[in-house]
């Protein structure tokens, strides 16, 4: 992924409004992030953890996404799969993660939702530089890059549903 600059993130949001991208929190360092390793730019609010975000390039344009966690009834202690990345993880590791559509759409179901790793950290597992705990990732046989072209074409996907 190419290394991104703050003015370039806020500006890709396509689901929330432009005051509130000016006021969200960009991770800090963004020079120090392993760009070359990155599918998606993902990471969580620290002042607001309820909220996540991602940017990727999608259709030839920066597009950001704005999260919301969607709210735990109980506790679980079933492993679950990301839909983009399809690492296991153990209770915590994946959650619901809903979006409100694209602000262009006139579309009364207004969000959509998907699982994702928690910590937003799906382009690192699937290179295998970052692990779970053991048997967080079902053996395959596709390579590398066949999981990475999955990744990007699942988040594609999603992306595809905003609009």
């Amino acid at each position: 992924m190419k290394e991104l600059s703050e003015p370039v993130i806020r500006a890709s949001f396509v689901n929330c409004s432009k005051g509130a991208a000016k006021r969200l929190s960009v991770p800090r360092l963004l020079t120090e992030l392993p760009w070359d390793d990155l599918d998606f730019l993902g990471w969580r609010d620290p002042s607001a953890p309820e909220r996540s975000y991602i940017v990727t390039e999608h259709r030839g344009r920066w597009v950001g996404v704005e999260f919301r966690r969607a709210s735990r009834v109980g506790g679980s202690h079933h492993r679950s799969m990301c839909s983009l990345c399809l690492t296991t993880h153990p209770a915590n590791g994946v959650e619901l993660m809903t979006a409100h559509k694209a602000r262009s759409t006139g579309d009364a179901y207004n969000t959509v939702g998907t699982y994702i790793c928690s910590d937003l950290s799906c382009s690192l597992y699937v290179r295998g530089l970052k692990r779970v705990q053991p048997g967080g990732h079902p053996k395959e046989s596709l390579g590398v890059d066949e999981k990475i072209r999955r990744t990007r074409a699942n988040l594609a996907g999603f992306l595809d549903t905003l609009w």
